[in-house]
């Protein structure tokens, strides 16, 4: 018999839900026959939330799970987390599975980065999933074979200058996961998902802010021992199989999605690889 990833009857809440990586965690897991409630910032504009509910709807119509939900709020709020918490329950019974993925690329240097836009990083990039995980606490205890998943980032292994701020919050994320697995276990499982350059608006932004956003994207590529990038549906599938069954032993651990890009000591020209 094939493997199958089945999570129907289950429930999932994905923050950032509605493009990018979020976007692609809510379809893959509608695919799965999970229940998905997706969440966005509140300046998020009405199309963006009705554009999700149509297109997790029909998946999830497809595939037999219940219609999904979307809730709009700010998580930099220190109030979000415990609202979403009650918003879930009373509208959906709960939860099992919770993806924090909601973040910001923050890139500055060291002594270039202010006060301000150092607290607006940790806020978004770290104290909101914190402060998720505690909210969600209570509801994930009563989920059927419940997980805390927290995505990170490859720079969360190593980075590149100017980019302290980012890289620094998803290097405690890392802690964030061991902490929850620990705190937690065996009752609820803590994972963590570090993505590296994936193909999303917010990486086509970066290639467009190039003279040749072309030649950028083709060089970007040919850094990755797989030749390509990465699409938000391998982590959208990659999220599904660590909700799964299948995954029941991991835990406490932070899985690196690079395209073998972090195995590169040195980047040299293609060419040298065949001399």
């Amino acid at each position: 018999m094939a493997l199958s990833i089945d999570l129907s009857g289950r429930t999932a809440v994905v923050t950032g839900a509605v493009r990018g990586i979020g976007l692609g965690c809510a379809e893959k897991l509608a695919e799965a026959g999970c229940r998905v409630i997706g969440t966005a910032r509140s300046a998020e504009d009405s199309a963006s939330a009705a554009e999700f509910l149509k297109r997790i709807g029909d998946i999830a119509a497809e595939n037999g799970a219940p219609a999904p939900l979307y809730f709009s709020l700010d998580l930099t709020d220190p109030a979000a987390a415990g609202t979403l918490a009650e918003r879930v329950l009373e509208e959906a019974g709960g939860c099992d599975f919770f993806i924090s993925n909601a973040g910001r690329n923050i890139f500055a240097g060291i002594n270039g980065c202010s006060e301000s836009l150092w607290n607006e990083n940790l806020d978004l990039n770290l104290t909101a999933h914190w402060r998720l995980a505690r909210a969600f606490h209570p509801i994930l205890r009563k989920g059927s074979r419940p997980l805390f998943l927290v995505m990170g980032s490859n720079h969360g292994f190593s980075s590149i200058s100017g980019c302290a701020p980012y890289s620094i919050t998803k290097t405690a994320l890392r802690g964030l996961v061991q902490a929850l697995a620990l705190d937690w276990g065996p009752e609820i499982r803590a994972v963590g998902l570090a993505p590296g350059f994936i193909d999303t608006e917010g990486n086509q932004a970066w290639f467009d802010s190039f003279a040749d956003p072309a030649e950028e994207r083709a060089r970007t590529e040919q850094m990755h021992p797989v030749g390509r990038i990465g699409t938000a549906a391998e982590v959208g599938a990659l999220t599904a199989f660590l909700c799964s069954d299948y995954s029941a032993f991991v835990s406490g651990t932070t899985w690196l999605m690079d395209g073998g890009r972090s195995a590169v000591m040195q980047d040299s020209h293609p060419d040298a690889r065949e001399q």
